[in-house]
């Protein structure tokens, strides 16, 4: 599997040292590093900002450090299609929550540890 390039939240970055081959530099709350198996760390990205609290979906990208905004568009349909992720309409804006599915992914790779 071929090392890529990605930012990485600090909080996600600390947990998850298995994914991550070398960092480089610190940018505000994110650290740029190189990666492996660039795909389940998108999702877990995706699926990290969730877990606090629901968000909305510029909020959602924003947070997720996931630049590529048609890459963040189909981790997120990949996630509301294997219901990690529920889209939830909240007047004129749409919301985005993890589901239990979701927040089970997640500990498969946050909580290793335990």
């Amino acid at each position: 599997m071929k090392a890529r390039l990605t930012y990485i939240p600090l909080e996600v970055a600390d947990q998850l040292d298995d994914f991550i081959i070398a960092r480089d530099d610190q940018v505000l709350d994110a650290v740029r590093a190189r990666t492996r198996d660039f795909s389940t760390l998108t999702l877990i990205k995706l699926l990290y900002q969730l877990s606090c609290h629901t968000m909305t979906f510029s909020d959602l990208y924003e947070n997720s450090k996931i630049r590529m905004k048609r890459s963040f568009l189909n981790y997120l349909h990949l996630c509301i299609d294997y219901n990690f992720v529920r889209k939830e309409s909240a007047g004129s804006c749409v919301e985005y929550s993890i589901t239990e599915r979701g927040r089970i992914m997640l500990n498969l790779f946050l909580h290793k540890n335990n």
